[in-house]
């Protein structure tokens, strides 16, 4: 479990493409200094289990469900900068919200503007999502906890504040860009406690 509040961002720097996984080595941040294997980082929002690491990287195997929903392939993610966080523990604050780290779907960028220090972006969203965003809610892009500034149509709004872009890889994404999608689990059991009343159960 995650708070969706990014602690840094670092770089992949191997990615092996297997028939159906993926196998990545990640820059190893300098202040990762209590891991353990089998401890779970997110990784542009997608929750990974730590396969090995030492003072230079750490390493990760994407199974074929992940490579599924995130549509990661060698060419998409060597030398891509991804946001990076680790689990939170028990007696940690909760700055952002509840996020699992298990990616919903893939976004799209649509519009980005720029107003003095602060980004606002707009994200395509895909059909199945988006009875789970609303204005005022929460989602997580690349692992980013962020509320919803406001919804119109196939999309979505966001603001970024300058401490935001500073630690995170928002600030790169262009008009295109793909982003991994998780939507807040109090809005998906909301809506499924909705489609069991209506449907009588």
């Amino acid at each position: 479990m995650f708070s969706g509040i990014v602690e840094t961002t670092a770089r992949v720097i191997q990615a092996h493409q297997g028939s159906d996984t993926l196998q990545l080595a990640i820059q190893r941040p300098s202040d990762f200094d209590d891991l353990k294997r089998g401890d779970s980082i997110a990784v542009d929002g997608v929750c990974l289990t730590l396969e090995t690491f030492d003072p230079n990287q750490l390493t990760f195997t994407l199974g074929p469900e992940t490579l599924k929903v995130t549509e990661w392939t060698r060419p998409r993610v060597l030398d891509r900068v991804v946001n990076l966080e680790r689990s939170l523990r028990l007696n940690d604050r909760i700055h952002g919200h509840l996020v699992t780290g298990h990616v919903d779907s893939l976004g799209k960028v649509v519009a980005r503007e720029t107003f003095g220090d602060t980004l606002r972006l707009t994200i395509e969203i895909p059909e199945n999502l988006r009875r789970f965003v609303w204005t005022k809610g929460s989602v997580a892009i690349n692992g980013v906890s962020l509320t919803v500034n406001r919804t119109e149509g196939r999309s979505f709004q966001v603001g970024l504040i300058p401490e935001t872009l500073k630690r995170t890889n928002l600030d790169g994404l262009e008009i295109g860009a793909g982003v991994n999608l998780e939507i807040d689990n109090m809005a998906r059991g909301l809506i499924h406690f909705e489609n069991l009343k209506g449907a009588g159960a």
